[in-house]
């Protein structure tokens, strides 16, 4: 690749002869595909935006100007051209490079990002801290399309009209999100994709009115004077006009010169400017061009087919909740479905199919989501509400207020709970036992295995209030098929009974649960092995007498220790003035970067030796009673 090779640090794409940009795109695209199907990562969303990133590379000076991408997810040419090529090989392995900024990683990184809808309001940040302190350089936001649907983006652009100083918006519009986009911004940006239409009409009306003998002079300047009503009939992005931000485009978002032109002409004003770049998603890669939803996050995959080198060998959580809930359906008609953008990832794909009028999609907007499920709850239907848990966080104040308060019927199907792995410390599903189970009215299980996944789908649809049912990323768990008590509100289920210790496991937990329970029995000793199923309520009659019963309670946990159920467990002890030892394994006070979760799990002391070694502990105390 003799033109990347000429980039090993940031600025250094300035140096390329501009007869070599094209041959530049073209190395970019191998050298990431190569790179993301060996080592999985984002890569429909990076292909498209080759030129663009280039072309802003072109233009800015890093680390001294600020480039902020919303999401992240798409800023892999970004750190190719900023001397992180070879940090590619470990991409999104433990201990390797993110696949997010990161502003540990370098200088040119100037904020972390991971979750959609928060570019403006850093830059507007930003726009404000270099006015203030008097400086000079460019600041710029990258957000995409689907992210402009976000609640928290329109409340940027509220501001940011304000602003009297330069500050660029880059829309780069691919028409994508995760899946494809829905909602009044998306049927806007489709009228505006059209063309230069306004600026064109403008041209010719001017010159033509120009052209008029005697009168023509008088009348253009009529014409000027109301040329704001004009706008308002002609020119695309006057919803941005409006808000006083001054809109340009659309620009073709893989030409590199004119994205060049059109971004330096935007740094000389002095005001805030949106430039709307049209794109492919998966442009370079024919597979990903024609379903750019299927390569948005990959695992390693062959290149010339597409097709995944891992094969699925048993179904996922969210396959099994995906077909529970369309049998579900058949037998409630007042069940309906609700995603923020993301019917593919949480599984609802297959309702939508089934029930499309039961069905909605309300892009990239988990807030307005909740409160439009809730809406439908207190009217009378029975919403089922999914989505990735470190998206649902978003969401905490309408859970709270307009779900919890009144005590509505609104199921949350909360997807990829827990350690999800490689993207890392954004979407680590991590705290949501703790932002859920403080709430009045809340009701909170997970599952131990794929057939308890399905029947707490049923006992959340019988029941008439809040319920969650968090769930981690992956294959669901098959074993402990025979042990099927009935789920009771607030009981948990003991699978082995033993002595001494009691090893209490929420949710995917149990699966290291029962590897400890078999290698202690292997080495002759009998310990109790309990599926807490219930987090909220507390099955306190249960924890009572397993205290009373054994010298030492563990739980276990893949959510942090503040508000968890470990500490939960404990309080209700202390209160209840019941003296047994017990220990708590949970994710401590930190944020947890990518890699596998084994790898993670092991890191933090929750797999199954973590366990072993937290057992073993009580066991040796006591090994003579």
């Amino acid at each position: 690749m003799a033109i990347l090779d000429k980039i090993n640090e940031a600025n250094d794409i300035k140096r390329i002869d501009p007869s070599d940009y094209e041959g530049l795109a073209a190395e970019i695209r191998e050298f990431i595909m190569n790179h993301v199907s060996r080592t999985g990562g984002h890569l429909a969303s990076n292909l498209g935006a080759v030129e663009l990133t280039m072309a802003l590379h072109l233009c800015l000076q890093f680390p001294e100007d600020k480039l902020i991408w919303d999401v992240g997810h798409q800023s892999y040419t970004h750190k190719i051209l900023t001397g992180r090529k070879a940090g590619f090989d470990n991409l999104r392995q433990f201990k390797g490079m993110s696949g997010f900024p990161k502003t540990y990683e370098s200088r040119a990184d100037c904020f972390d990002t991971g979750h959609s809808s928060t570019s403006l309001s850093a830059a507007y940040g930003f726009a404000r801290a270099r006015d203030l302190k008097k400086s000079d350089e460019t600041i710029v936001a990258v957000i995409g399309d689907g992210a402009l649907s976000g609640g928290m983006a329109f409340e940027a652009l509220n501001n940011i009209g304000q602003l009297k100083s330069n500050l660029i918006i880059i829309l780069n519009d691919n028409k994508m999100s995760i899946s494809e986009n829905v909602g009044g911004m998306s049927k806007y940006l489709n009228k505006i994709r059209v063309g230069d239409r306004y600026n064109e009409f403008k041209g010719d009306v001017e010159q033509a009115i120009l052209s008029i003998p005697r009168i023509g002079y008088p009348l253009a300047k009529t014409v000027k004077r109301s040329k704001d009503s004009i706008k308002q009939l002609l020119v695309p992005g006057m919803l941005f006009e409006d808000m006083g931000i001054t809109y340009v485009g659309p620009v073709d978002g893989h030409d590199v010169s004119l994205l060049v032109d059109t971004i330096e002409m935007a740094k000389t004003k002095k005001r805030p400017i949106l430039i709307h770049v049209v794109s492919k998603k998966g442009k370079g890669y024919r597979i990903a061009e024609k379903y750019p939803q299927h390569f948005h996050g990959v695992e390693p995959f062959h290149i010339e087919t597409g097709k995944a080198i891992k094969k699925k060998e048993v179904a996922t959580y969210t396959d099994v909740f995906s077909k529970k809930l369309v049998a579900l359906a058949a037998e409630h008609e007042d069940l309906v479905a609700v995603t923020a953008a993301m019917p593919d990832g949480t599984g609802l794909t297959a309702f939508a199919k089934e029930y499309p009028k039961r069905f909605f999609d309300v892009g990239i907007a988990e807030e307005h989501g909740v409160t439009f499920a809730a809406g439908m709850a207190a009217a009378g239907l029975h919403p089922v509400v999914a989505v990735y848990s470190s998206f649902l966080q978003r969401a905490y104040d309408q859970i709270l207020h307009d779900v919890c308060l009144q005590n509505l019927p609104v199921i949350f199907a909360v997807d990829r709970s827990g350690l999800v792995g490689a993207d890392g410390d954004t979407h680590q599903g991590i705290f949501d036992i703790s932002y859920l189970s403080h709430i009045p009215n809340m009701t909170v299980m997970a599952p131990k295995n794929r057939y308890e996944m399905s029947r707490m789908l049923e006992f959340a649809v019988q029941y008439r209030g809040p319920i969650a049912i968090k769930y981690p990323r992956g294959s669901a768990y098959y074993e402990l098929k025979e042990h099927q008590a009935p789920i009771e509100l607030g009981k948990s289920e003991v699978i082995y009974s033993g002595k001494k210790v009691a090893l209490i496991c929420v949710g995917k937990m149990m699966e290291e649960g029962v590897k400890v329970y078999r290698r202690l029995e292997e080495e002759g000793h009998s310990i109790t092995l309990v599926n807490a199923r219930f987090i909220k309520p507390l099955d306190e009659e249960g924890i009572r007498r397993l205290a009373k019963s054994h010298d030492a309670l563990v739980t276990v946990e893949d959510n942090v220790y503040q508000g968890g159920y470990g500490q939960m467990v404990a309080a209700f002890l202390r209160k209840q003035d019941i003296k047994c030892r017990i220990t708590t394994l949970a994710v401590e006070d930190r944020f947890v970067e990518h890699g596998s979760v084994p790898e993670l799990t092991h890191m933090l002391g929750i797999d199954a030796d973590g366990i072993y070694k937290a057992v073993t502990a009580y066991l040796k105390k006591n090994r003579k009673s």
